[in-house]
Formats: structure tokens, sequence, C-alpha cells
């Protein structure tokens, strides 16, 4: 596939940053051809894909504070942090619809990256592999966080959150044919992951392929980070990353502090513009 390809981290809440960044994008008529996101970067983008301004903004902080949509509640009576039948459910078909025909009609590839459970492997969905009725399992499936959601079944398959295993899908990207790209993280220059605590002492024994891979994922994850960078240094890839930390983690709920990093998010992707477009357009 010719053209810039737009790569999406996940991070829970911290996603919200990257909500910031696509409604810019919107704003300023910014499109690629390709996009692909992991966890909640693919949420993000179906917002974006399905050309809604604000729908982000107000899915993500003006919900925040609802026990159904994050909560210990949650947790304890359904065994999930997020509530997402009404995440993925309640909000997109009812509360605040989702254009879901823009988006499957749209002329962008939209790649959704999920963990297929028994070989604890990505799985990659395109736009041929989903359809208005599917696409919000899959979203769904790529936001499934181990310990804190059950695992999605699609076709027979059982999945969970794309970022165990591709948090920073840019090699895929690369792989179906962009050669250019812009990526977007949703934590600060110098940030790598440390190995999981909660991983070395529990063991995640219902998918043990799945286990070993949160085992290793900060060290892919910070090989990955680390190739972006030289990417960029090389002029293949224009990085947004947040300018400030902004004190927010995957389940932060404070509105005031989600609310500076959407800010943030629109403030860097205006820093970044006019590179950007001269980016895609060489």
């Amino acid at each position: 596939m010719n053209g810039t390809g737009l790569v999406l981290e996940g991070g829970g809440m911290r996603g919200i940053y990257t909500a910031g960044v696509l409604e810019y994008f919107q704003k300023e008529g910014i499109h690629f051809p390709y996009v692909i996101g992991v966890s909640a970067g693919a949420c993000m983008a179906a917002s974006y894909l399905s050309e809604q301004p604000g729908r982000n903004k107000k899915v993500n902080i003006d919900f925040v504070n609802d026990k159904r949509y994050l909560s210990y509640m949650n947790l304890i009576r359904k065994g999930e942090l997020f509530g997402m039948d009404f995440i993925f459910d309640e909000i997109p078909n009812k509360i605040v619809p989702l254009d879901i025909g823009k988006i499957i009609s749209g002329p962008e590839e939209f790649v959704i990256v999920t963990t297929k459970c028994d070989t604890g492997e990505p799985m990659y969905f395109y736009k041929e592999d989903y359809d208005d009725k599917t696409l919000g399992t899959l979203l769904r499936a790529s936001s499934s966080i181990p310990f804190f959601a059950e695992a999605v079944e699609h076709n027979g398959i059982h999945m969970l959150d794309g970022g165990i295993v591709d948090p920073l899908p840019i090699v895929k990207a690369e792989s179906d044919g962009l050669t250019k790209n812009v990526v977007v993280l949703t934590k600060p220059r110098g940030y790598y992951k440390k190995p999981s605590k909660i991983s070395n002492i529990v063991n995640y024994k219902k998918y043990p392929k799945v286990d070993e891979r949160m085992k290793i994922r900060y060290k892919h994850y910070n090989d990955r980070l680390d190739y972006i960078f030289e990417q960029e240094e090389k002029g293949n890839i224009i990085v947004i990353a947040p300018s400030a930390d902004a004190g927010v983690g995957r389940t932060t709920r404070n509105r005031d502090k989600l609310e500076q990093l959407y800010e943030l998010g629109i403030s860097d992707a205006k820093e970044k513009c006019q590179a950007i477009k001269s980016f895609i357009n060489e």
C-alpha cells in the first residue's frame, strides 16, 4: 500500500492523548490511507475514521466517573475493571452512536490488533475481516486486558488485548507496505517499560502462552520503541508523544487531568501539523 500510515498505541485512559491528536487531525483534514491501532488506540481511531468530531472526548471523559464505565464494583461483580458491555455496546449503539457505516465504507484501511489466547500470537483484522456487526467485537477484544476483562470470542477464537504482543505495531504497518508512518505514543519520550511485578508474581494460568508473552512484554515494547526512534532519525517516521507528563495512568478517573492530557494532544498535534502535511505529501 502506498502513502503514509498512522500507528496508534494503546494505554487505557492515556489514550485520551491520542483522542486529542486525532481531533486536531480531523480539524485540519489530515487523513491517512492506512490506520492500525491497538486497544485504546483502535478505539480512538474508530471515532476518527467515522468523522465524528468530539466523540472521543465525550465517550472517554464525560462518562469516566460513571460506575458503569470504570469502577472496582465492575471488577467485583463481573471480573472486569472497565464496563465492557457499557463501553462496547450501550455507548456506541444507544448513548453516543458510532457511525460504523462510515468506517466500513470509508477509503482508509483500518487494522485492529488482538492477541490470540491459545498461541500468544498477534492477530490482525482488516476491513475485509469485519462488518458493522463484528467491528465492536474486535475493538472489545483488542481492549480486553488480562485479569481485568474476559477474553472475547470471535469465530471460535478467543482473544485479548493486542498490546500484549504488539503494543507498537510499526513493523506490521511496514510489512503492509507503509514505508512512511506517523506514530502516536501515549507516554512522553524517555519512557521505557520495566518488568511487570504482577506478571512475575501471578501466573495467568488460563492461557499459558499469553502468560509467557506478558512476562517479556516489556522487552518487546522497548525494542520496538528503540526501532521507532531509529526510524525517526532516518526520516521514515514522525513521532507524536506527550510533551509533558499529565499524571494520567491506565485507569485514571480525574477529569481535570484527562482534559489536560486531551488538550495536550491537540497542542502537540498542532506543533507537528506542518511537518506531517509535508511528510504526507513528499
